[in-house]
Protein backbone atom coordinates (compact mmCIF):
# COMPACT_ATOMS: atom_id res chain seq x y z
CA UNK A 1 0.00 0.00 0.00
CA UNK A 2 1.13 3.93 -0.47
CA UNK A 3 -0.19 6.54 0.98
CA UNK A 4 -2.39 8.06 -1.62
CA UNK A 5 -3.94 4.92 -1.19
CA UNK A 6 -4.10 5.31 2.93
CA UNK A 7 -5.64 8.98 2.30
CA UNK A 8 -8.72 7.59 0.20
CA UNK A 9 -9.24 4.87 2.98
CA UNK A 10 -9.33 7.98 5.22
CA UNK A 11 -11.50 9.44 3.44
CA UNK A 12 -13.81 7.31 2.75
CA UNK A 13 -13.58 6.12 6.38
CA UNK A 14 -14.22 9.29 7.70
CA UNK A 15 -17.58 10.06 4.82
CA UNK A 16 -19.27 6.98 5.94
CA UNK A 17 -18.68 7.17 9.68
CA UNK A 18 -19.15 11.07 9.86
CA UNK A 19 -16.42 11.10 12.16
CA UNK A 20 -12.93 13.58 11.33
CA UNK A 21 -11.01 11.63 13.00
CA UNK A 22 -9.90 7.93 11.69
CA UNK A 23 -7.09 6.20 14.13
CA UNK A 24 -4.90 3.49 12.15
CA UNK A 25 -4.01 0.92 14.33
CA UNK A 26 -2.85 -1.79 11.88
CA UNK A 27 0.61 -1.96 10.32
CA UNK A 28 -0.34 0.79 7.60
CA UNK A 29 0.22 2.86 10.39
CA UNK A 30 3.53 3.67 9.38
CA UNK A 31 2.51 5.46 6.56
CA UNK A 32 1.44 8.29 8.54
CA UNK A 33 4.90 9.03 9.58
CA UNK A 34 7.50 7.09 6.95
CA UNK A 35 7.75 7.95 3.13
CA UNK A 36 6.81 5.45 1.02
CA UNK A 37 9.91 5.21 -1.08
CA UNK A 38 11.72 4.23 2.30
CA UNK A 39 9.24 1.13 3.47
CA UNK A 40 10.80 -2.50 2.92
CA UNK A 41 8.65 -4.78 0.72
CA UNK A 42 7.33 -6.63 3.90
CA UNK A 43 5.97 -3.21 5.06
CA UNK A 44 3.86 -1.84 2.65
CA UNK A 45 2.93 -5.15 1.33
CA UNK A 46 -1.05 -5.15 2.63
CA UNK A 47 -3.79 -3.74 1.02
CA UNK A 48 -5.92 -3.84 3.76
CA UNK A 49 -5.89 -0.90 6.50
CA UNK A 50 -7.14 -1.62 10.37
CA UNK A 51 -9.47 1.40 11.27
CA UNK A 52 -11.53 2.25 14.34
CA UNK A 53 -13.01 5.44 16.13
CA UNK A 54 -12.35 6.60 19.79
CA UNK A 55 -15.70 7.13 20.52
CA UNK A 56 -17.13 4.03 18.92
CA UNK A 57 -18.06 2.15 22.05
CA UNK A 58 -20.44 -0.22 20.45
CA UNK A 59 -18.11 -0.57 17.52
CA UNK A 60 -21.24 0.54 15.06
CA UNK A 61 -18.84 3.05 12.95
CA UNK A 62 -15.83 0.16 12.45
CA UNK A 63 -18.80 -2.22 11.04
CA UNK A 64 -20.04 0.42 8.85
CA UNK A 65 -16.53 0.73 7.30
CA UNK A 66 -16.15 -2.69 7.23
CA UNK A 67 -19.11 -2.88 5.27
CA UNK A 68 -19.27 -0.48 3.07
CA UNK A 69 -15.45 -0.27 2.34
CA UNK A 70 -14.31 -3.59 3.61
CA UNK A 71 -13.05 -6.43 1.89
CA UNK A 72 -14.63 -8.18 -0.93
CA UNK A 73 -16.73 -4.88 -1.16
CA UNK A 74 -17.13 -3.37 -4.54
CA UNK A 75 -14.77 -0.59 -3.26
CA UNK A 76 -12.50 -3.50 -2.41
CA UNK A 77 -12.75 -5.29 -6.16
CA UNK A 78 -12.41 -1.43 -8.00
CA UNK A 79 -9.29 -0.20 -6.26
CA UNK A 80 -7.67 -3.38 -5.10
CA UNK A 81 -7.62 -2.71 -1.05
CA UNK A 82 -9.56 -2.02 1.43
CA UNK A 83 -10.40 -0.68 5.16
CA UNK A 84 -11.05 -3.33 7.83
CA UNK A 85 -13.24 -1.68 10.44
CA UNK A 86 -12.08 -3.00 14.36
CA UNK A 87 -12.55 -2.90 17.75
CA UNK A 88 -10.09 0.22 19.56
CA UNK A 89 -9.44 -2.73 21.94
CA UNK A 90 -7.97 -5.11 19.01
CA UNK A 91 -4.48 -4.20 19.26
CA UNK A 92 -2.32 -4.28 22.28
CA UNK A 93 -0.97 -0.99 22.53
CA UNK A 94 1.75 0.28 24.98
CA UNK A 95 0.75 3.23 27.58
CA UNK A 96 0.69 6.65 26.17
CA UNK A 97 -0.19 5.40 22.84
CA UNK A 98 -2.65 8.23 22.09
CA UNK A 99 -0.54 10.98 22.88
CA UNK A 100 1.94 10.11 20.11
CA UNK A 101 -0.28 9.37 17.34
CA UNK A 102 0.54 11.18 13.68
CA UNK A 103 -1.45 12.78 12.00
CA UNK A 104 -2.25 12.84 8.66
CA UNK A 105 -4.18 15.41 7.43
CA UNK A 106 -4.32 16.19 3.63
CA UNK A 107 -6.65 17.42 1.18
CA UNK A 108 -7.15 13.44 0.05
CA UNK A 109 -8.21 12.55 3.62
CA UNK A 110 -10.39 15.22 3.95
CA UNK A 111 -13.52 15.74 5.18
CA UNK A 112 -11.49 13.11 7.60
CA UNK A 113 -7.90 12.98 9.28
CA UNK A 114 -6.12 9.64 10.21
CA UNK A 115 -4.71 9.38 13.54
CA UNK A 116 -1.86 6.64 12.70
CA UNK A 117 -0.11 5.06 15.00
CA UNK A 118 3.62 6.23 15.82
CA UNK A 119 5.93 3.31 14.47
CA UNK A 120 7.37 2.36 17.54
CA UNK A 121 4.01 1.83 18.71
CA UNK A 122 2.95 -0.27 15.69
CA UNK A 123 5.74 -2.12 16.23
CA UNK A 124 4.91 -3.05 19.70
CA UNK A 125 1.50 -3.94 18.74
CA UNK A 126 2.83 -6.51 15.85
CA UNK A 127 5.30 -7.89 18.63
CA UNK A 128 2.53 -8.19 21.03
CA UNK A 129 0.08 -10.15 18.40
CA UNK A 130 2.83 -12.85 17.99
CA UNK A 131 2.24 -13.75 14.48
CA UNK A 132 5.16 -14.71 12.24
CA UNK A 133 4.26 -12.04 9.42
CA UNK A 134 4.41 -9.55 12.81
CA UNK A 135 7.53 -10.57 13.52
CA UNK A 136 8.62 -10.58 9.63
CA UNK A 137 7.50 -6.50 9.61
CA UNK A 138 9.59 -5.84 12.68
CA UNK A 139 12.21 -6.93 11.68
CA UNK A 140 12.17 -5.10 8.17
CA UNK A 141 11.94 -2.12 9.86
CA UNK A 142 14.45 -2.72 12.19
CA UNK A 143 16.92 -3.40 9.50
CA UNK A 144 16.14 -0.88 7.18
CA UNK A 145 16.94 1.45 10.39
CA UNK A 146 13.58 2.87 10.37
CA UNK A 147 13.23 1.72 14.02
CA UNK A 148 14.94 2.52 17.24
CA UNK A 149 15.23 -1.32 19.41
CA UNK A 150 16.64 0.98 22.44
CA UNK A 151 12.92 2.97 22.17
CA UNK A 152 11.17 -0.19 22.10
CA UNK A 153 12.65 -1.47 25.05
CA UNK A 154 12.25 1.78 26.98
Amino acid sequence: MKRRQLEHVLRAASRISGESEVVVIGSQSVLGSLADDVLPPEVSASVEVDVTFFDDLDDAKSDAVDGAIGELSEFHEAYGYYAQGVSATTAILPAGWRERVVELRTADTEPGRGLCLEPHDCVLAKLAAGRPKDYDFAEALRAAGLIDVDILRD
